[in-house]
């Protein structure tokens, strides 16, 4: 769901200023005042955000979208109602498929050809593994925090909601990991 870190950001000097940047650039820097809160929480915050960063970066936290200027990834890191959040994202993937707007309408069309690979939402859906994000149905995204109105902006407002979605988060990577691992065991891969 995010870049990977880059070497010189892991083995930057000093630590406490390399993990805030990390942290930072994981949330955005408008969200500050919570990461310093949650920091504020943690007996150890640098292992906090390490442990945090680890758990993320694994395969079940990775997607493919098509690669070129003004893409999906970017516009959903660059657009305020959504603030790189996959549960928004996926719900903007949704609403395209039934053929309704959203903050990120434009740039999936632009990759329609991609999308229309996987014929409809289900299909999407299951192909990348992402079940365990949506109802049963296929019909709703569970959104991890707020109500997924695209009314404001998409990051969490407090420090709970904040440690809410990123237990959300974690929760759905375990789980989206496990079906990875399921298939390619059941398949043999």
């Amino acid at each position: 769901m995010y870049a990977p870190l880059s070497l010189s950001q892991i083995l930057c000097k000093p630590p406490k200023k390399c993990i805030m940047k990390a942290a930072l650039s994981l949330r955005y820097l408008r969200n500050k005042h919570i990461i310093e809160q949650v920091n504020a929480m943690q007996t150890n915050y640098i292992l906090y955000w390490e442990t945090l960063i680890r758990k993320s970066y694994t395969i079940g936290g990775t997607i493919l979208f098509p690669v070129h200027r003004m893409s999906l990834n970017q516009r959903r890191g660059m657009n305020k109602r959504i603030s790189d959040r996959w549960d928004l994202t996926l719900e903007c993937i949704r609403l395209y498929y039934e053929g309704k707007e959203s903050p990120l309408y434009k740039g999936i069309a632009e990759d329609k050809a991609f999308f229309n690979l996987f014929v409809d939402f289900k299909g999407y859906t299951d192909f990348f593994f992402l079940q365990d994000m949506v109802s049963e149905n296929y019909s709703k995204v569970n959104i991890w925090v707020g109500n997924g109105d695209f009314q404001e902006d998409g990051l969490p407002k407090t420090v709970d909601d904040y440690l809410l979605f990123i237990d959300k988060e974690l929760e759905f990577l375990q789980k989206r990991n496990q079906r990875i691992r399921n298939y390619c065991i059941t398949n043999e891969l």
